[in-house]
């Protein structure tokens, strides 16, 4: 009869994702998994099966938490150049504690051109948040918003190009000071 788990998987999973997010994939040992989440290697094998498997757990678990953020705010009454200011303003001031950059962008970066299965969820992700914002830009042209010519598509792209540029000048060490700069310059396009 096998033993019931006694950790909550989710905990781990969270853990398990601050982890990957300060080190990335190849960096992050099993042994730094384990003091991460409380587990024992054979712990985190036995739910996870594989360091992959928990990894991809971690960076859909990353990825449902940032679009939940995103889907607030672009559904929120604010106007769409506030909207954009947060999503900026958002990499600038980042979270206490959170780890530099983007997960998913850290992932792009790292293990795109080795793991077709994770690139093609990383990708999917960003298209998803792509459409996302086109919507939200759509929206605003028909309100008179942004102007009538602006093309929302062109607008989402530059925008989450930007987003993406600036996570990772946070990955190298950029420092505030060009964060903003690249914020205040991103955010006259709008």
């Amino acid at each position: 009869m096998a033993r019931p788990r006694t950790f909550e998987e989710e905990q781990a999973v969270e853990a398990a994702m601050r982890a990957f997010w300060e080190s990335g994939y190849e960096a992050t040992s099993t042994q730094d998994l384990c003091s991460a989440t409380g587990l024992g290697r054979s712990s985190i094998y036995n739910a996870f099966a594989s360091k992959r498997e928990l990894f991809e757990k971690a960076l859909r678990r990353y990825m449902e938490q940032r679009d939940a953020e995103m889907a607030e705010l672009l559904e929120s009454p604010l106007p769409i150049r506030e909207k954009v200011r947060a999503l900026l303003w958002g990499v600038v001031e980042r979270a206490e504690g959170d780890p530099p950059g983007c997960m998913v962008v850290n992932a792009l970066v790292e293990l795109g051109p080795r793991d077709p299965e994770l690139s093609a969820l990383a990708r999917r992700h960003q298209r998803e948040r792509v459409a996302g914002l086109r919507d939200a830009f759509a929206a605003a042209c028909a309100q008179g918003e942004l102007a009538p010519d602006r093309d929302p598509e062109a607008l989402a792209q530059f925008l989450m190009a930007a987003i993406g540029g600036m996570q990772v000048t946070v990955r190298g060490g950029g420092d505030r000071a060009a964060l903003e700069a690249i914020a205040a310059t991103t955010l006259r396009a709008f």
